[in-house]
């Protein structure tokens, strides 16, 4: 009955999802500004429940941070062509390398595909698919396709340039550009040539990755190791690093912060989801019909379209190799910040996904209730909080008891401010694991680079506060609204220089 009444006015229904995320973070957020007045006692035990729920997911990140470092130098150090080698199919495994590109320089792509002719595993068993644009300039399409065909084309197994025009129903993004890439992929390999499905994955990356040498021998272990590999994602850790010391001290922080979060995220299997770099099967991505080619976010989507399509037996299971990514960088400082704040609210754009999510949580059958509760749990958490943390924790108490006096005055108004700034002042000590992580991780600092920069690296991450607001809360806040409102975004690339 419900559900028949759901069904009729889904569009109402799917409103009402998108105007959630929105309608709950402005009302969480300005909940201790008007509860200051009404229900204090409140207002202070949220603060305080939130400043300890923060020191947990702290706590957290520092222990899988440290056991990730260690899964990953043991796979960085590992000879996965060696051990490849025992399995006697292993050379019968093809790897399709979709690489989406809109006005990337050549020299970027060219160094995403070296990383490519740089690993371990025979070439001939890699097919580098470079997905153009077609709205893109005639320079982009023509010459310098020309020039990677020219430079590239006979060193790998196989090496397709794929030209994406926008169909009607499609939105411009990495999901409608993949989507059409894999499709025209599949036609030239599996069905002009003759490659076995069977033994074909894809690999989604961005246009400035750069793989570590081992992670297609490693990937291949793990694809024939595994008798579930067909219900499978593979994730590795996305460090945003190859132009870390090129950025400014604003842009490098966060950066920062959102590699070893990466790191710390391949131990939690339980919530794991595939993200900006990813690898499944073929044969699962035609079963389940490729990304949506009408949505913006496509890593998350992917998963779960697989996971619901698939009654929740698909997982995802962590790669332990880094793969190098490009921090936001622009020709000038005003629009690297630019370029930043850009690129946040794309991701937080993310939240646009939740309507579906929550939908197929409650209409798709089959689905393991305990498992799929977690999952939607996870999604909501770090979605509908993204613009709520910089507030809770930031903020905390202090405005909110200077708007009432009286409040900070009781007991509780002078307790709770006190308990919460402990609790914040040891999660800081999480914060030096991720500072040892990042320096284990970085590069190494550039020819030239002034050595007092470095001594005084650390220092720059006082600036967590500002960049905190202006790269985590504001652009949060900006795609719920937008969401909330029906303002729906375009997709922008972020700029390579």
């Amino acid at each position: 009955m419900i559900r028949k009444f759901v069904l009729k006015h889904e569009r109402f229904f799917y409103r009402l999802l998108e105007i959630l995320p929105g309608f709950f973070s402005w009302n969480v957020i300005l909940f201790p500004y008007w509860g200051i007045f009404v229900i204090p006692n409140a207002v202070a035990y949220f603060i305080l429940s939130y400043n300890i729920y923060w020191f947990y997911q702290s706590f957290q990140i520092a222990v899988t941070g440290i056991i990730a470092h260690f899964r990953v130098q043991a796979s960085m150090n590992f000879d996965w062509l060696g051990d490849l080698k025992n399995f006697p199919d292993w050379e019968k495994v093809n790897h399709m390398v979709i690489i989406p590109t809109y006005k990337e320089p050549q020299y970027i792509l060219e160094r995403t595909i070296d990383s490519l002719l740089a690993q371990t595993l025979p070439k001939k068993q890699l097919s580098v698919v470079i997905a153009q644009e077609d709205r893109a300039p005639f320079e982009d399409k023509v010459t310098k396709m020309k020039n990677l065909q020219d430079k590239y084309g006979k060193q790998f197994g196989n090496f397709l340039v794929t030209l994406h025009k926008l169909a009607a129903g499609e939105v411009i993004g990495k999901a409608s550009n993949e989507r059409d890439a894999a499709i025209c992929s599949k036609k030239e390999l599996v069905d002009k040539k003759g490659m076995n499905i069977y033994y074909l994955t894809v690999t989604s990356c961005d246009a400035d990755h750069v793989f570590h040498r081992n992670h297609f021998a490693s990937l291949t272990f793990k694809f024939l190791d595994d008798p579930q590999r067909y219900l499978k994602f593979w994730q590795p850790a996305v460090l945003f690093y190859n132009n870390i010391w090129r950025v400014p001290a604003l842009i490098r922080v966060p950066n920062i912060l959102g590699s070893v979060f990466a790191l710390s995220q391949l131990p939690r299997r339980d919530r794991l989801i595939s993200t900006s770099n990813y690898s499944l099967s073929l044969k699962l991505l035609h079963e389940i019909d490729y990304w949506d080619a009408d949505k913006i976010p496509e890593d998350w989507g992917i998963f779960f379209k697989a996971y619901y399509k698939k009654q929740g037996q698909v997982e995802v299971e962590p790669n332990y190799l880094p793969v190098y990514a490009d921090a936001p960088e622009s020709t000038s400082f005003r629009k690297t910040l630019k370029n930043m704040y850009d690129q946040r609210k794309r991701w937080a754009w993310g939240v646009s996904d939740d309507p579906w999510i929550i939908k197929n949580y409650f209409f798709t059958p089959g689905v393991p209730f305990l498992q799929k509760t977690l999952r939607v749990l996870y999604v909501i958490q770090s979605h509908f909080l993204w613009p709520v943390h910089w507030f809770a924790i930031t903020i905390g108490l202090q405005l909110p008891a200077l708007l009432n006096p009286r409040f900070a005055r009781t007991a509780l108004g002078h307790t709770v401010p006190r308990l919460s700034s402990i609790i914040l002042t040891v999660a800081l000590v999480f914060l030096l694991v991720m500072l040892v992580l990042d320096k284990i991780y970085r590069p190494k600092k550039p020819e030239g680079f002034p050595a007092w920069k470095v001594l005084l690296g650390p220092l720059e991450f006082v600036l967590m506060p500002v960049v905190g607001f202006f790269f985590s809360a504001l652009p949060g806040i900006d795609a719920h609204t937008r969401l909330m409102l029906g303002k729906y975004i375009e997709y922008k690339v972020t700029e390579k220089v």
